[in-house]
């Protein structure tokens, strides 16, 4: 268990995260993870030579510390920690200071503002994400720009409501659970629940979206392998893994953002299933670096990032319910981390300096050769 006392403020006692977190990777066997360089504000680096592809995963559905970089929770995640941090530049503290939401909370770091509005609501994002910049500067097609998105609250995360940009610039929206379940029977209800908290917890809706056969045609996909698949998993999650790996091998767009959810089973209260999911997103994160290393088109030319969304509630504070939920706003519910590799990025490097979560979409835009004019974030200079 972390021993960060209850009375400081969410800045200090994220700082004492960073360095518990810092701490904890220092004391994993092997060379390679033992050695980790410490980055500090002031570093300074050569000019880097970026990859032309980028991948964002977001560890949905929040983790803390104790399930993951603490002692007792390092067995859930042994491959992020002895497998890509080891080839990784490593931000132990990264404060969201947003909504505590999933859909507002991944819209914030698509976005890099702070978005404000009702989580459960069926709304565009009102800035601007990295998909409308990257595609109006660099003149991209749709096709180079997928959001692999886990339930249907994130159906309208691919582009804003803002008046220089709009739809008509922003990601192909892929939500592989309403691909499953249309025109299906109930053989696949274990896959498609759509939300473990607040009005969203039923199952999705059977009804086809407009745009299926469009997404489906960009994708390439047959259905009939993708159902065949899918009656082998037991996973959401494992949906996404296997569209992204189909992208990949496919169509190898340039920016892809998947968000996984299993770990949002959490809301049920089941601690077993919560570190299960915790297992499970770790395992996945693991076999798309795998893809990276033999695909071609993205083999030495792929950044990819890896962060939480923000974290869950302490045991010790009286107004949440711990793992359960993230109600609270604590320093566990909102400080989280950053996991970055690709040409040109530091290897076993940690940085504890404190960054924000809304960073990432500067830090993206200036890798894609891209204007995020009204992001609120700043660039993470150790990556640049």
């Amino acid at each position: 268990m972390l021993d960060v006392p209850v009375n400081l403020p969410l800045l200090e006692r994220a700082t004492q995260l960073a360095i518990s977190r810092r701490r904890f990777l220092r004391t994993l066997t092997g060379a390679a993870t033992a050695n980790l360089v410490v980055a500090s504000r002031g570093s300074t680096t050569m000019r880097r030579s970026y990859g032309s592809k980028s991948i964002i995963v977001t560890f949905g559905g929040g983790a803390r510390d104790q399930e993951t970089f603490a002692p007792e929770g390092q067995q859930y995640i042994p491959r992020i920690l002895t497998e890509l941090i080891p080839r990784s530049t490593f931000y132990t503290q990264v404060i969201n200071r947003g909504i505590l939401g999933h859909y507002v909370a991944n819209a914030g770091l698509a976005t890099g503002c702070y978005e404000s509005f009702n989580n459960f609501a069926s709304i565009q994002p009102t800035n601007p994400t990295i998909f409308e910049y990257y595609r109006q500067d660099r003149r991209r097609p749709a096709e180079d720009v997928w959001v692999i998105a886990p339930s249907n609250g994130f159906s309208r995360i691919g582009a804003s409501s803002h008046y220089a940009y709009g739809s008509s610039r922003g990601a192909t929206v892929v939500l592989p659970k309403q691909l499953l379940s249309v025109g299906d029977d109930h053989r696949f209800e274990s896959l498609l629940r759509d939300s473990y908290e607040g009005p969203a917890s039923n199952l999705i809706s059977r009804d086809p979206r407009r745009d299926n056969e469009m997404v489906e045609r960009l994708l390439r996909l047959s259905m009939t392998d993708f159902k065949d698949h899918a009656r082998n998993i037991s996973s959401p999650d494992e949906l996404s893994l296997y569209i992204a790996l189909h992208l990949m091998r496919n169509l190898a767009p340039s920016l892809i953002w998947i968000t996984l959810h299993d770990i949002d089973i959490a809301h049920a209260g089941a601690f077993s299933l919560y570190t299960e999911a915790i297992e499970r997103t770790d395992r996945i994160c693991a076999e798309l670096v795998h893809a990276l290393d033999r695909e071609p088109e993205y083999k030495d030319r792929t950044n990819l990032f890896i962060l939480p969304d923000f974290g869950r509630d302490a045991d010790d504070d009286a107004s949440g319910n711990g793992f359960q939920h993230h109600r609270t706003g604590d320093a566990l519910s909102r400080t989280t981390w950053l996991l970055a590799m690709g040409p040109g990025i530091r290897k076993n490097t940690t940085v504890d300096r404190p960054v924000e979560s809304i960073d990432l979409v500067p830090t993206l835009a200036q890798m894609l050769g891209c204007e995020p004019r009204f992001s609120q974030g700043r660039p993470l200079t150790e990556l640049l």
